[in-house]
C-alpha cells in the first residue's frame, strides 16, 4: 500500500452491521485495502481510522499516540459520555501520571486477587441463578442474572452499597451513551455521580472498611498521591466500567451462542473448554457497533503504518472489532470456535491502557457461563433476534431484556 491509498477519506461514521454477529463489511474492506484510512470526523477534522491488528496493536501500545494530547484537544467535534467523564481521568493520562494514578488501584485486580475472589462469585452465581430457576417461564436475565451479578461483584470490592443499584444503573446509561445524547444531560449526570461519592467517601472517613475505597481515601489522605478530584474519578469510574461492560457481555455471549448452537452444544458437552470460550467470545462478539472506535489519539511526531505517514499531531482511531478479526493473526476469524487457541485479542486493549479489570472480567464471565451451563440445561432465547430491544443511544449494545427458557426438570 501506498500513503496515496489513504488519500481519499472513506465513510465515516462506518455503516452498521447488518447483523449481530458480524462487524460491517466495510472493516474488512478497509483492512484490506486502506487499513489506514483518512476520515472526516464530526467537527470537520481529519483523522486516521486503523483497522489491522498490527497497526491497532501499535497505537495502544505506542507511546507516539497520545491520550493526554487528545484530551487536551478534545478532537471529533460531538462528544460521548465516555468521552466526557474520561476528561479528567485516568484513561485521559500518559505515563508517568497515568501509570502513578493505575498503580493505586492495580493490587485489587491482579490475577491472585481476583481468583482469591472466585469463590464468593461462583457462590454469587449459584444464589442468583437458583433464584432465576425458582420464577416461571421465561425470565429476563438481565434484570434477575446478567446485571445483578457484576453490579455486586464491584459494589462489594470498591465498597459501595448494592441497595443503590438502581441509582447508580441509571446514571452509568447515560454515561455510557453515545453523541445523540444531551451533552448538559450527561454533564449533569457525572455532576450526580461526583455529589453520590462525596457523600460515600464522607462516610468511609467516618467508618473506614476493608474495601478498595477505603484504601483510595488512606491513599489520598495519609499518603497524598492523589487529589480529592482524582479520587471521586476512580471511584465512579471504576464502579461503572466495573459492572457495565460485563453485564453487556454475558447477554451477548448468550445471543451469540444461540446463533451457533453447534458450538453451544460443545460447550454444553465440554464445560472444561469455558476459559477458552470467554478467549473466542472477547474477540467474536460485537459488543459495539462499527462506529465505536475507541479513545481517540494523538501523534506526538509523524508515524508511519502500513506504508502511511501518519503527520505529527494527527487524531488516530483504532477499531478493536476489525483487528479481532483480522484473517493474518486469526484463522478462518469470521468463525466462531470455542476450542481455537486464541492469539491475543484486543478487546480489553493494550499497553499501559490496558483494561485494569480483565482479569476480574474474565472471571466473572468464566463463573457466569459455566454457572448457566450448570443451572440451565437446554438454555434458550424466548424470542427471536428481531423482538430484541436494545437502549438507544448507548456506545455498547445494551439489551433492555433478555427473555430465556430451558428444560424443566421431569
Amino acid at each position: 500500500m501506498t500513503q496515496q491509498d489513504s488519500a481519499t477519506a472513506v465513510e465515516f461514521p462506518i455503516p452498521p452491521a447488518p447483523t449481530l454477529y458480524h462487524p460491517a463489511p466495510q472493516l474488512a474492506q478497509l483492512r484490506a485495502h486502506q487499513p489506514v484510512a483518512k476520515v472526516t470526523l464530526d467537527d470537520g477534522t481529519t483523522g486516521y481510522l486503523v483497522t489491522r491488528y498490527a497497526d491497532v496493536r501499535q497505537v495502544l501500545i505506542d507511546p507516539r499516540f497520545s491520550r493526554a494530547a487528545a484530551n487536551a484537544m478534545g478532537p471529533g467535534g460531538a462528544q460521548t459520555g465516555v468521552s466526557m467523564l474520561a476528561e479528567d481521568s485516568m484513561i485521559s493520562l500518559d505515563p508517568p501520571e497515568h501509570t502513578r494514578l493505575r498503580r493505586l488501584v492495580a493490587g485489587a485486580f491482579t490475577a491472585r486477587r481476583v481468583e482469591q475472589l472466585r469463590p464468593k462469585v461462583r457462590a454469587l452465581v449459584d444464589e442468583l441463578l437458583a433464584e432465576v430457576t425458582a420464577r416461571p417461564h421465561p425470565v429476563d436475565l438481565v434484570e434477575h442474572f446478567s446485571l445483578p451479578l457484576p453490579v455486586r461483584v464491584i459494589c462489594e470490592l470498591l465498597g459501595v452499597p448494592p441497595q443503590d443499584q438502581h441509582i447508580f444503573h441509571a446514571w452509568s446509561d447515560t454515561v455510557m451513551s453515545d453523541a445523540s445524547r444531551d451533552p448538559d444531560e450527561i454533564r449533569s449526570t457525572i455532576v450526580k455521580l461526583g455529589e453520590y461519592f462525596g457523600k460515600l467517601i464522607a462516610d468511609k472517613r467516618a467508618t473506614p472498611a476493608d474495601d478498595l475505597m477505603t484504601a483510595l481515601i488512606a491513599a489520598r489522605d495519609e499518603g497524598d498521591r492523589l487529589t480529592e478530584k482524582e479520587l471521586l474519578n476512580l471511584c465512579f469510574g471504576l464502579l461503572i466500567a466495573g459492572h457495565e461492560t460485563t453485564a453487556n457481555q454475558i447477554n451477548m455471549f448468550l445471543l451469540t451462542l444461540m446463533s451457533f448452537p453447534e458450538e453451544y452444544q460443545r460447550l454444553a458437552a465440554s464445560p472444561e473448554l469455558v476459559p477458552q470460550a470467554v478467549e473466542e467470545l472477547m474477540r467474536f462478539v460485537q459488543l459495539g457497533d462499527s462506529s465505536s472506535n475507541g479513545l481517540p489519539r494523538i501523534t506526538t511526531e509523524a508515524v508511519e503504518l502500513s506504508g502511511v505517514t501518519i503527520p505529527a499531531g494527527s487524531v488516530v482511531l483504532t477499531s478493536a472489532l476489525a483487528a479481532n478479526r483480522d484473517e493474518s493473526v486469526f484463522s478462518d476469524p469470521d468463525r466462531l470456535d470455542l476450542s481455537r487457541e486464541v492469539a491475543q485479542h484486543l478487546s480489553f486493549g493494550a499497553g499501559a491502557h490496558h483494561c485494569l479489570g480483565a482479569q476480574l472480567a474474565r472471571m466473572e464471565l468464566q463463573e457466569a457461563l459455566s454457572g448457566l451451563l450448570r443451572h440451565l440445561p437446554g438454555l434458550q432465547i424466548a424470542v427471536p433476534d428481531s423482538q430484541l430491544r436494545f437502549k438507544s443511544g448507548m456506545i455498547l449494545r445494551s439489551l433492555e431484556t433478555l427473555p430465556v427458557t430451558w428444560q424443566h426438570e421431569a
